[in-house]
């Protein structure tokens, strides 16, 4: 039965704190990041507090589900990591409560979290998302004249295209100015050329007003009671100076919802499962129709590719003739103006065809979109869980807490859902990738390595022990550790000097006669290193003897001695010998010649190496029998 205690009152706690000030940095991360993308549209539109507040709310709104993932991740990551690095969690688990019986509380609050997020983007983030584009297509109509750009026309304005060659925006000045002004149809157009100009709306924000220098209008004068062929006059005017009143709403309104409702991130999970069935039913049909209508020019084209052999009939002038009969007989213009006809209905085809090849391509996208959308609710969701349970074992592994370690952990484990994430969208959206792949890819990939750090955390691994790499890396670039014997503060028995000068004497007999015995400066045999068994024995017991010595003699009085013993080099007794200890790795090592060829240099590297190491032993030990006998005159 699940009961609440102290200790799950206490972690909630500090994770709740912590996953509050994570939130908001998260949240006000993601909506900077997201505002660099509009913010053209709020820089100089004269936008009201009250429109300012509703785009900043509707895009907080939109975004929470993106920040609980990532404040869950680093909230957990913080909280173990300060348990681990205050002992807090040693003490947890030293009176018989296990990790995962510690991280209960938090796992019932991560799936409530989990639940909210999936409440959010089925029930207020589509609503928050139709109101969010419904304002932002208003304030992208709201004061056009900051927003005309340089070089193209611009249409913002109704009834008139303008364009402009150069801004100056200090100024307000605008340069090469060329207006067209569609009166009714476009022989009625007007072309209004001007050297400069500016441009500002009036204050009821309903026309612009253009003042223009030194320019020319140019306008047809047609009346409505002129023929087609009718000379149309025009007239032409030259001015230093002059001002038109444009009609333009300039004031906010908000824009009717129209096609932002069939978007799919406005719409629940059923109206996306309802939905889904209309597009696929109409998808269906289209392609059908596609199809039948492609069979039939498929079959016509076939028709009139065949040869001469094939004939096609037709009656005229009471009798049977052939196409190409009848084509012939035609003159050199008519030939021309048949041929031309049949350009231009091939062209008419193609472009047809081409047409609904990108109807049938964007059908098609927007299934893909509302499948997308359908999942990516779920995964959403459930990244909360599984970011937990990536950064509660990682703090308990690494127990660093604060805003250090963790920060650039938690930084890092988003990037790569991020990454895979968003290309899995990208590739399932242009059709590269099934909806199902792209959609899951980040949630497949990062579940199983949540387990992995669960399984690791309640085992108390060192997975992340950076010592323990450390020493491994060394191991595997054959780098060696230097001895530190500092002189004792306290000794409560002297070392036994005689019995250790014996041993150091013995020791130097043994190294010698090992030296002639072994020719270390030989290359050794590839295939007695690598598949067949044994160890050097006697340089390990040479080792041990020397170390024992080594460890008497740490406890004297005298310094020349303490650094005597710290010039003795650290051995690794086997490393000359074969890569491993265990006999299948040393064939798989071999078997496999790359590797192979990189421990069996390495194994000739630790050969030469010893070989200077007892050589310098030899010289140590004479040494420290010389210091001991003078030690002993004394």
């Amino acid at each position: 039965m699940f009961r609440i205690k102290k200790l799950d009152i206490f972690i909630a706690k500090q994770f709740g704190l912590l996953f509050l000030a994570a939130f908001v940095i998260c949240q006000f991360v993601l909506m900077m990041q997201f505002l660099w993308r509009y913010v053209d549209e709020l820089i100089g539109k004269g936008l009201s507090m009250d429109v300012l507040i509703q785009f900043f709310w509707y895009m907080g709104i939109m975004l929470m589900p993106q920040a609980f993932p990532l404040a869950i991740l680093l909230s957990s990551l913080i909280t173990f990591g300060n348990l681990g690095e205050s002992s807090e969690l040693t003490a947890i688990k030293a009176a018989g409560i296990s990790l995962r019986q510690a991280m209960r509380s938090l796992t019932a609050i991560t799936i409530t979290i989990a639940c909210i997020s999936f409440y959010f983007q089925e029930v207020i983030g589509p609503k928050a998302f139709i109101s969010f584009q419904q304002l932002l297509i208003s304030m992208q109509q709201k004061n056009p004249e900051v927003e005309i750009p340089e070089g193209i026309f611009y249409d913002g304005i109704p009834g008139s295209n303008l364009y402009v060659q150069k801004k100056d925006l200090e100024r307000g000045v605008l340069y090469g100015i060329m207006i067209y002004r569609m009166n009714g149809n476009y022989e009625d157009a007007a072309v209004i050329l001007a050297d400069s100009g500016r441009i500002q709306a009036t204050a009821e924000k309903k026309h612009l007003l253009l003042t223009l220098y030194s320019g020319e209008w140019f306008e047809n004068m047609r009346q409505s009671g002129m023929g087609v062929n009718a000379n149309v006059p025009y007239r032409r005017e030259t001015f230093g100076t002059k001002k038109i009143l444009l009609d333009f709403d300039g004031g906010f309104n908000l824009t009717e919802m129209g096609g932002i409702s069939a978007d799919a991130r406005s719409k629940g999970l059923s109206r996306i499962v309802h939905d889904l069935d209309s597009i696929r039913e109409y998808n269906d049909s289209v392609g059908h129709q596609n199809y039948r209508e492609a069979q039939q020019i498929t079959y016509t084209r076939s028709v009139l590719s065949k040869d001469d052999s094939t004939k096609i009939i037709r009656e005229t002038a009471g009798r049977n003739e052939m196409y190409d009969s009848l084509y012939q007989k035609q003159s050199a213009e008519q030939k021309q103006r048949i041929l031309t006809q049949a350009a231009n209905d091939v062209q008419m085809t193609l472009t047809n065809l081409d047409y609904k090849a990108e109807w049938s391509h964007w059908l098609y996208r927007e299934e893909r979109m509302h499948m997308m959308e359908a999942i990516n609710k779920f995964t959403l969701s459930l990244s909360c869980i599984i970011f937990f349970f990536i950064g509660a074992p990682l703090g308990a592994i690494i127990r660093k807490g604060g805003l250090g370690v963790p920060v650039i952990i938690s930084v890092i484990v988003f990037i790569v859902f991020y990454i895979l994430d968003n290309t899995g969208m990208r590739m399932a959206r242009i059709d590269e990738w099934t909806v199902w792949f792209g959609k899951l890819l980040g949630t497949v990939v990062l579940s199983p390595i949540a387990m992995f750090f669960t399984y690791k955390a309640n085992k108390d691994s060192t997975v992340f022990n950076v010592d323990m790499y450390r020493t491994l890396m060394m191991r595997l670039l054959g780098l060696r550790t230097k001895r530190s014997i500092m002189k004792k503060e306290v000794i409560i028995e002297d070392p036994h000097y005689q019995e250790d000068s014996n041993k150091l004497a013995t020791i130097s007999e043994e190294t010698k006669r090992y030296m002639e015995a072994h020719n270390l400066l030989r290359w050794p045999n590839p295939i007695v290193v690598f598949f067949r068994p044994g160890n050097d024995q006697e340089i390990a017991t040479l080792y041990d003897e020397l170390e024992t010595t080594i460890e008497d003699l740490s406890y004297t009085r005298d310094k020349r001695i303490i650094l005597l013993l710290n010039r003795y080099p650290v051995i690794a007794p086997n490393a000359h010998t074969r890569p491993f200890h265990r006999k299948w790795l040393n064939i798989i090592t071999g078997l496999f010649l790359p590797t192979g060829v990189f421990f069996y240099v390495r194994m000739i590297r630790f050969r030469f190496r010893l070989y200077k190491d007892l050589q310098h032993i030899l010289r140590t030990n004479d040494k420290l029998i010389a210091r001991i006998s003078e030690l002993k005159n004394k």
